[in-house]
């Protein structure tokens, strides 16, 4: 019997016809994924992307922790129809710091990827406190909770250690300065303004430009910092770090 015979050995033997299944497409897969570890534009450097501050990493956990990524994506496909609603395109770089990123295809309420800036930080807090009041078709649940709930902000340095250690560039500086981070973008009660310098500079200088970094009270409430202020905080700040008319200039140009 000849070794082109033998399949059937594998189609009348469920578990090794899994196995070799398995075999197969983790070799394709390695295939295809291998070789973009090694190479350097991979992921296209972008000017104005930095790491998220700690608060807006707070916020980005209870984004995740809430399910919000169930019913809304973070990637806008380069198709006419979601550039024309949602804006540009999604780059590769704009999720660079993302562990895990939150791309999806389901899409229950609107792609969120350049929700930054589009609405109001009062509006944002409005539409999670009560979603129909604003939306009347929505069908999102309230998360009114939100604004109760203290942050909780006591393992904030681990948190920024283990980012450090998947590659994100948070320095010593960072680190030890996260907690005041936190009060100086949520700015309750002026008990972060020692720290307000500090976190422009930091974050500001990896991004390459001034303003990359909004502070403010977000949820209305300046004495103390709530959950409602970390989830807003990084709501406003999702898809704003590029300026795309300098990118698409940059990129007309390395065409040429």
């Amino acid at each position: 019997m000849s070794i082109m015979n033998k399949h059937g050995l594998l189609e009348r033997h469920s578990l090794l016809l899994t196995i070799g299944i398995l075999v197969v497409v983790s070799i394709g897969g390695l295939i295809q994924m291998a070789p973009l570890a090694y190479m350097d534009n991979t992921i296209e450097k972008v000017d104005g992307m930095r790491p998220y501050t700690p608060l807006e990493l707070m916020g980005r956990d209870i984004y995740i922790r809430e399910g919000c990524y169930v019913c809304h994506s973070q990637m806008v496909r380069p198709l006419r129809d979601e550039v024309e609603r949602y804006g540009h395109y999604s780059l590769a770089a704009e999720s660079m710091y993302d562990h895990p990123f939150q791309w999806g295809s389901k899409r229950t309420g609107p792609d969120l990827a350049r929700v930054g800036g589009k609405y109001s930080a009062e509006w944002q807090v409005d539409h999670l406190k009560d979603p129909r009041a604003l939306v009347p078709e929505s069908v999102m649940p309230p998360y009114a909770f939100l604004a109760d709930k203290k942050l909780n902000y006591d393992r904030i340095e681990e948190r920024l250690r283990t980012e450090r250690m998947l590659g994100v560039p948070y320095t010593d500086e960072m680190i030890e300065n996260a907690a005041g981070h936190i009060y100086a973008q949520a700015d309750p009660d002026e008990k972060g303004y020692d720290y307000l310098d500090s976190l422009i500079e930091e974050y500001d200088g990896i991004a390459g430009r001034d303003g990359s970094v909004e502070y403010r009270d977000y949820d209305g409430d300046r004495t103390r910092v709530t959950e409602m202020d970390a989830i807003v905080a990084y709501l406003q700040m999702t898809g704003t770090l590029v300026d795309f008319s300098t990118y698409e200039a940059n990129d007309l140009s390395n065409r040429r």
